[in-house]
């Protein structure tokens, strides 16, 4: 089984420039995309995808964030709302604006998530605070009743080994020190990062700014992740991250393949 995510940064914006073609070449059987920026009625017609269903978390606001799955098997249910399964927090923002969405298959859950970057003010970072806590609460409950696999755009580079530039970003968005405690505490609670896992010294990026020549010069971050439960990890042989690959988005698919 191979497993794959992707925050395509436009879904249409990805189809034009060859995405869905690519992705026939993948054998991929999960596909987990983020930031599909597109309603139900403005999907481009590559986005059908003969041999997968697909289902999406729409987000309210139009050309905006919004998650999708592709899967070469029939979920048995989809949740497309944290709400849904967690009524003690307020999910209003995440859930209008499609960032979260969960698939179950028969011994497998699979959770397509779009973590809100802070870059844009403080009180988008403070909102993406609050959030964090009890989203590793569902997580981890969710965990407690099936194996269970976590793709997305964390908008979190976890260490010095994630980022090209530790020491000048310290103080941004994406690299705070209460960010990466965040996800020492994910870790803790038995998710393994499974590109970690793998190559625990390599230090690969899957997303690069489009100033300044980032992606030329290779300095970026890594901020889309694959974890999974504990048993699920112990079955992963493979994961990487796709780069050079064809530039759909700023970010590069990382994958991850299980015996």
């Amino acid at each position: 089984m191979k497993i794959m995510t992707l925050n395509a940064n436009g879904l249409r914006s990805a189809a034009r420039k060859g995405f869905f073609d690519w992705l026939r070449t993948q054998d991929v059987d999960v596909l987990c995309l983020q930031e599909v920026r597109a309603g139900s009625h403005q999907l481009p017609k590559e986005a059908d995808v003969e041999g997968y269903a697909r289902r999406f978390a729409f987000a309210a606001r139009p050309g905006y964030a919004g998650c999708a799955i592709y899967a070469r098997t029939l979920p048995k249910r989809v949740c497309t709302e944290l709400s849904a399964l967690d009524t003690r927090h307020d999910w209003t923002r995440f859930d209008e604006e499609g960032r979260f969405l969960l698939a179950e298959f028969e011994g497998l859950s699979v959770v397509c998530l779009y973590v809100p970057s802070g870059t844009t003010s403080w009180e988008r970072q403070a909102s993406k605070m609050r959030h964090l806590g009890p989203l590793l609460d569902v997580l981890a409950k969710l965990a407690e009743t099936t194996e269970l696999v976590v793709c997305g755009d964390f908008n979190i580079a976890h260490t010095a080994k994630d980022i090209k530039n530790a020491r000048g970003n310290r103080k941004n968005s994406g690299f705070l020190l209460e960010e990466r405690a965040w996800m020492d505490e994910l870790l803790a609670a038995g998710f393994v990062d499974l590109f970690r896992r793998l190559h625990p010294d390599e230090e690969r990026y899957s997303w690069w700014s489009n100033r300044g020549r980032a992606r030329e010069n290779n300095v970026g971050w890594r901020i889309d992740y694959i974890f999974a439960t504990p048993k699920t990890a112990a079955r992963c042989t493979e994961a990487g991250i796709l780069d050079p690959f064809p530039r759909f988005s700023d970010h590069a698919p990382v994958w991850a393949c299980f015996a």
